[in-house]
């Protein structure tokens, strides 16, 4: 039966359980060929540099350096498919960063360290889901805003310094390896996993797709569109928060602005993995190529002593080039 409009009647079941795209690995990889093409170029030219870019030991440090990106980048697919963004993301990993070191410096245990900066990441998340979701607010300005005031909380909070004094559990940890693999690259693999399985296998990786491609269809399906919106930016938000594990870790302190310009990073590297800012597409393994494409990007960079300055100008040109590789592959 239709109903008053004329559209046929919908149920939460009607939804399709797996996103735009998911019909097997290969027809995935194949949405993100441009940026696969770069990648592949990319290593290449940094291997016959002679900068000792080939070297396993620089492969598994780019596996390193690449898992606190990944992180931000899983969550922030959720947040562009659903037609958002979050422009905080670098400010609250500082602000997180500061909060869990601040926990370790005086005597508090990891875990519970780690609490606090999952509590803050979730805590941001929840100001930029309501004034998104149910306030209407764009969000470029609202997640603007929370990026000034995380900002500005762990400037105030440490008068501009490092805190350093985190002991010796969190390194101890970080450097630990589990069959012959690093804790970090462990940690990313396990988040991949978890956020593959979400967008993929269940339903809300459907109301997600749904938010950006047919949210009319979620409120005839009977689903809590603005709820789950909500969710989408918790999600974002703890992600963040537990990021900042990780970067702590690898600076071995925390910093009020040592976290500026990954939410930078992370963009770039969720648009050349082929998530688009609308219709609510975007895949997992296309997030993963982009990713590791900033990663190999900025390590080979370092590894040719280029300013920091040039490696953002070279993210730029980065997805320019992606974005010009899809487009004419799309015209055969």
């Amino acid at each position: 039966m239709a109903n008053m409009e004329g559209m046929p009647n919908m149920s939460i079941e009607s939804l399709p359980l797996s996103a735009p795209g998911e019909a097997n690995w290969r027809k995935m990889l194949l949405a993100i060929p441009g940026t696969s093409l770069i990648l592949l170029l990319l290593v290449l030219w940094f291997s016959f540099q002679g900068v000792d870019f080939a070297k396993p030991s620089n492969i598994v440090n780019i596996g390193i350096q690449s898992s606190v990106l990944l992180l931000l980048a899983l969550p922030l697919t959720f947040i562009l498919m659903s037609e958002g963004l979050d422009l905080s993301q670098g400010a609250v990993l500082s602000l997180a960063s500061v909060v869990l070191a601040a926990v370790l410096a005086h005597g508090g245990s990891l875990p519970l360290a780690l609490t606090a900066a999952a509590a803050l990441g979730l805590l941001f998340g929840a100001v930029n889901g309501v004034f998104i979701a149910y306030l209407q607010m764009p969000p470029f300005v609202v997640t603007l805003g929370t990026l000034g005031l995380a900002h500005g909380i762990a400037l105030v909070a440490t008068d501009g310094e490092s805190i350093t004094e985190i002991g010796s559990q969190l390194p101890r940890l970080y450097k630990a390896t589990v069959l012959g693999i690093p804790f970090p690259i462990i940690v990313a693999l396990c988040a991949y996993a978890l956020f593959h399985y979400l967008l993929y296998h269940t339903r809300f990786g459907s109301y997600v797709s749904a938010q950006g491609g047919n949210r009319e269809a979620l409120h005839l399906a009977g689903v809590n569109a603005n709820r789950h919106l909500v969710v989408v930016y918790l999600i974002g938000g703890l992600m963040v928060g537990l990021a900042a594990l990780l970067w702590v870790g690898r600076i071995s302190s925390g910093h009020p602005t040592a976290g500026h310009g990954m939410e930078f990073d992370a963009l770039v590297a969720v648009l050349l993995g082929g998530t688009r800012l609308e219709k609510g597409y975007g895949t997992m393994p296309g997030t993963l190529v982009g990713v590791l494409t900033v990663g190999v990007l900025r390590n080979g960079l370092n590894l040719m002593s280029v300013a920091a300055s040039w490696q953002v100008v070279s993210l730029g040109v980065l997805v320019l080039a992606a974005l010009w590789v899809e487009s004419r592959q799309g015209e055969k």
